[in-house]
């Protein structure tokens, strides 16, 4: 009697199953996706923006590194501020 394609499909990976341990991996991530070139472009824009800007970062950081200079953090409004300054009463 034929069998359907689903039922030998079944049968083959019921007999793969039987011989091999092999396994194909699970899927992660969704499939390739067919992108416009519009999209495409301002993909490459934004991730080119990304990289350069982290460039710039790693730059900054080694020269800051190499000429040995030490950024800390400035708050004109915060605390730090204020603790210089004594309150005197005009009278």
């Amino acid at each position: 009697s034929p069998i359907t394609t689903e039922e030998r499909r079944l049968r083959d990976k019921k007999h793969l199953n039987d011989i091999t341990a092999a396994r194909v991996p699970p899927l992660h991530h969704s499939p390739a996706k067919l992108l416009s070139i519009e999209e495409s472009i301002a993909i490459q824009i934004q991730q080119k923006e990304a990289y350069e800007e982290m460039q710039a970062k790693l730059a900054a950081q080694k020269l800051a590194e190499r000429l040995n200079i030490k950024m800390l953090r400035f708050e004109p409004e915060g605390e730090t501020s204020m603790q210089y300054r004594e309150v005197r009463d005009e009278d």
